[in-house]
């Protein structure tokens, strides 16, 4: 088993999640099949507020699993905020984030986390993109509206932020403004930083147990209306300074 040790894990894996105890097990059983040997890394679940077994079902694997880790939101405050709580928790210098649903195939993880690797410093985010989508004709709708007007607005060249599948730096992301929704504008927030995206094409998947949890107000008219506040800290950006420290030998 891979350590844990703050000063050795390089990679964190940020699920978070919530009532997904039937998907608990299976996807952690993924994930550790996907990394293999690969990489030191860690596994935080975040918890946000679960009223059903998940967090059971997670203690039950750590048990077997020293570098599995659970944070817990005493209520539930939502998919940034359960993301954001993770990446403060994180150990790993690179970060990358799935559904806890299972939707997303944590066999995609080792593509995006050596995208930020082989980016050096140009490379700030690796975004999951998703061909043969298995949500239903709905959501499918939702999504296609909320991204192509973001698309339309910010410009950030991405026709699908809504990937949970995806991996950054966790200092820069950790720098970004704080909203609720940020992962939604991931990419264009990296490019107002001066970094690039990578970009892999994901296969989805049907969710196994359950139903979504985060419905049609949080994914597309909250959606919308954080997107004026995007644009506004776009506009607002003013280009970074090249600082020097001067000594007393120059």
């Amino acid at each position: 088993m891979p350590s844990s040790d703050t000063a050795a894990v390089a990679v964190s894996i940020v699920v978070p999640v919530r009532n997904e105890a039937e998907n608990v097990s299976p996807l952690i059983a993924e994930i550790v099949a996907a990394l293999g040997g690969r990489w030191v890394y860690e596994i935080i679940y975040v918890n946000d507020g679960s009223t059903d077994a998940t967090a059971q079902r997670i203690a039950a694997v750590m048990k077997q699993r020293a570098n599995l880790r659970q944070i817990r939101h005493a209520t539930s405050s939502g998919q940034s905020a359960a993301v954001r709580s993770g990446v403060r928790a994180a150990r790993g210098a690179i970060v990358a984030t799935l559904d806890g649903d299972g939707q997303n195939n944590p066999a995609f993880l080792p593509d995006l986390i050596a995208a930020i690797e082989n980016g050096g410093n140009r490379v700030g985010l690796a975004a999951g993109q998703r061909v043969g989508r298995k949500d239903t004709g709905f959501k499918k709708i939702q999504s296609r509206v909320a991204n192509g007007v973001r698309s339309a607005v910010l410009r950030d060249g991405t026709r699908d932020t809504g990937c949970g599948l995806k991996a950054f730096r966790r200092d820069v992301f950790l720098a970004m403004p704080y909203f609720d929704g940020l992962h939604r504008f991931l990419p264009a927030l990296m490019r107002r930083e001066g970094y690039e995206i990578a970009y892999v094409d994901v296969i989805d998947r049907p969710r196994r147990y359950g139903a979504s949890n985060y419905g049609f107000f949080d994914r597309l008219w909250i959606g919308i209306m954080d997107l004026a506040g995007v644009w506004w800290l776009i506009r607002r950006k003013k280009s970074t300074p090249v600082v020097t420290e001067v000594t007393c030998h120059d």
